[in-house]
């Protein structure tokens, strides 16, 4: 039997990184379609899932900022980036029978609807798989704050987090092997340690709007659902200190 869902509508932020596999830059078409492949799953419990995916595999703005150009362009062409990342995730949910709608904060309407609130939550209720790329349209805001947004906006019952590790932790685990894992923490002691899982920002937001962020490593496949149903190594993110 089937466990049930622990959190049916839910957020998923995906780093751009991650679609670019073990190449450093670009974006690896077997990667996606494997995680194309654990979002057909879990719509196939029930979960109706909206995706952002960052464009760090394509470009960063900070590359231009070092030769002295404007914040602003490059985050305008890092949201283009985040544009092209969605796409090409929507193309490999088509190949799999779902027809998952692209809506960008930054107007490209020849491309990707631009976003609403009314038409993207009618797309994910109906679709039950929807793609927020463009940022929220503006510079100086990252993907993991467009992440939070958007959970709040379609009233999401949880942000997940997928990282190269399983979870978060006092410091990185790949640098340093004395860091320790957190299986829960709360909202305000991720932003007092300033873990850089997700910025301050959006752990605010998340908090203010009480949406858990769960925090786990999608390298293996299977994971999503595990995390989806409760289970599966994670960190929970959650609640206000006392």
């Amino acid at each position: 039997m089937t466990a049930p869902l622990a959190w049916k509508r839910v957020l998923l932020k995906l780093s751009g990184e991650a679609l670019a596999g073990d190449q450093p830059l670009g974006i690896d078409t077997t990667v996606v379609g494997r995680i194309a492949d654990e979002i057909v799953a879990a719509r196939a419990l029930g979960a109706e899932i909206g995706i952002v995916i960052g464009g760090g595999n394509l470009f960063r703005g900070a590359w231009l900022q070092k030769q002295g150009t404007d914040r602003v362009t490059g985050d305008h062409m890092g949201m283009m980036a985040t544009v092209m990342n969605a796409l090409a995730m929507r193309e490999a949910l088509r190949a799999r029978g779902i027809e998952a709608p692209v809506f960008s904060g930054l107007p490209m309407p020849t491309v990707a609807d631009t976003f609403t609130q009314r038409d993207a939550t009618r797309a994910l209720a109906e679709v039950g798989v929807a793609l927020f790329a463009g940022g929220l349209g503006s510079p100086f805001l990252t993907t993991d704050t467009t992440a939070a947004m958007r959970a709040s906006e379609m009233r999401c019952d949880a942000i997940l987090k997928a990282t190269n590790v399983d979870g978060v932790y006092t410091a990185d685990p790949k640098k340093d092997p004395t860091a320790t894992r957190f299986d829960r923490l709360s909202f305000d002691e991720a932003i007092r340690r300033d873990l850089k899982v997700l910025d301050t920002s959006a752990f605010a937001l998340a908090r203010d709007n009480a949406i858990p962020i769960i925090v786990f490593s999608l390298k293996e496949p299977g994971t999503l659902i595990d995390v989806l149903q409760g289970s599966g190594r994670a960190t929970v993110v959650a609640g206000r200190d006392d």
